[in-house]
């Protein structure tokens, strides 16, 4: 380093006065192939300070941090980078030890620079070595890619909160004696995995990695709560790397906040007949005049409660088959069973229809396929473009419901 550098670097009471401004380089080693990642994390520093990073030390960025924190004390460090520094549980180890003092914070989004697609915010963070202090959250003001001030928004650490995952996990693949009806595929608890929270079919091919979870009679409430609660709010680049939370007991007995879940759940997921019975149909046959009976009527029993489960354990136990209760929905989730009901009656109209169709089957019929196999997005069909139409402006309503009950419940952070 210049002689100069080194004098202000190795003096206490100069060093309050430098400034290292970085752009760090942005890039996590791993052992995937073929992407030039693998080992990039492998330095002196890395080694120096793994333990105290723990999964933080892959990032190269990290390592910028902690090396000028611990050798360059007193300093303060402004730059440029994604908001994992902050929110990340990844960086929660991080945290522990860089404990310098966020003085400033502003964010934008990240496609406002050159070769940058993602919809992602980026933040500008001015750090003060010389004072310690835990991050835990910090109001940041918000600009649009042209400067225009927008707003200001709160950013969390997260680190002393239980995520949304915990919502689901006591029912995760355990389903001795339940009903299966689906599978629920998620990854992460934020927003920036959305599209990777999908409901299906049981015996549809598996996606490797991410969590899996069996739908049953018996948690299908809970997997919808999961389901709805992360799909009402729409992904934007600014709350992409918010944390969906583990909420409070309220939600429980709230049972037509639990009932819109299930209707978003029913009326936006994957399920397709041709990977075995649909049990997803939210209507009887008589109607959606269906010319012949559909092999499940396990939803329409379980939504008017005459769904009746013969658990052997119980059997052996002399206890009574387990009965549903018939469920009472709100006005905006009768709206949305009354859109999909004409669809389904629609569908049921046409010569070629499949009796046993799930809203996802009916879609494909009316939209068609890409050469690629990919679903259209739109139809030639003027009467389907209506339905459907009328059926998602339904279903947008009833997010804009359930929405207020997320933060209410403790879901997400205001």
């Amino acid at each position: 380093l210049p002689k100069l550098l080194q004098e202000i670097i190795n003096d206490k009471e100069k060093r309050k006065k430098l400034v290292i401004y970085i752009n760090p380089p942005y890039v996590e080693g791993d052992s995937r192939k073929g992407e030039g990642r693998k080992n990039t994390q492998k330095s002196k520093i890395h080694k120096k300070y793994q333990k105290e990073l723990c999964k933080a030390s892959g990032e190269l960025f990290a390592q910028f941090f902690i090396r000028i924190y611990k050798e360059i004390n007193g300093c303060r460090i402004t730059e440029f980078s994604t908001l994992k520094i902050l929110q990340a549980p990844n960086f929660k180890n991080f945290r522990k030890v860089f404990q310098a003092k966020l003085e400033k914070l502003f964010l934008m989004p990240a496609d406002t620079f050159d070769n940058v697609t993602g919809k992602f915010p980026i933040g500008f963070m001015i750090w003060n070595t010389s004072k310690i202090t835990v991050f835990n959250g910090k109001k940041a003001d918000v600009f649009d890619k042209n400067g225009k001030f927008l707003n200001k928004k709160k950013i969390y650490s997260y680190d002393n909160s239980n995520f949304i995952s915990k919502l689901i996990e006591k029912t995760k693949n355990k389903t001795v004696n339940e009903f299966q009806i689906g599978h629920m595929s998620s990854i992460g608890n934020d927003f920036q995995h959305q599209n990777a929270l999908f409901v299906d079919d049981i015996n549809r091919p598996r996606i490797a990695g991410g969590r899996h979870t069996i739908i049953t009679n018996n948690n299908l409430f809970k997997v919808a709560v999961y389901f709805a609660v992360r799909k009402s709010i729409k992904a934007t680049w600014l709350n992409d790397r918010d944390q969906f939370l583990y909420p409070n007991d309220s939600w429980k007995t709230d049972k037509e906040f639990q009932n819109d879940c299930l209707t978003f759940t029913l009326f936006s997921n994957n399920i397709q007949s041709k990977y075995g019975t649909n049990n997803w149909i939210p209507f009887t046959e008589h109607e959606v005049n269906s010319r012949e009976k559909f092999d499940s009527n396990f939803m329409s029993k379980f939504i008017n409660g005459k769904l009746k489960i013969e658990n052997k354990s119980d059997l052996i136990n002399n206890k009574k088959i387990i009965k549903t209760a018939k469920l009472k929905f709100s006005v905006e989730a009768v709206s949305v069973f009354d859109a999909g009901r004409e669809l389904w009656r629609y569908y049921h109209k046409q010569s070629n229809c499949n009796v046993n169709a799930s809203l996802y089957d009916i879609r494909a019929h009316f939209q068609g396929r890409s050469a690629k196999g990919r679903m259209n997005n739109r139809s030639n069909d003027v009467i389907y473009t209506k339905l459907i139409k009328d059926l998602r402006n339904k279903l947008k309503l009833l997010a804009k419901k359930i929405e207020p009950k997320i933060y209410e419940y403790g879901f997400l952070k205001e």
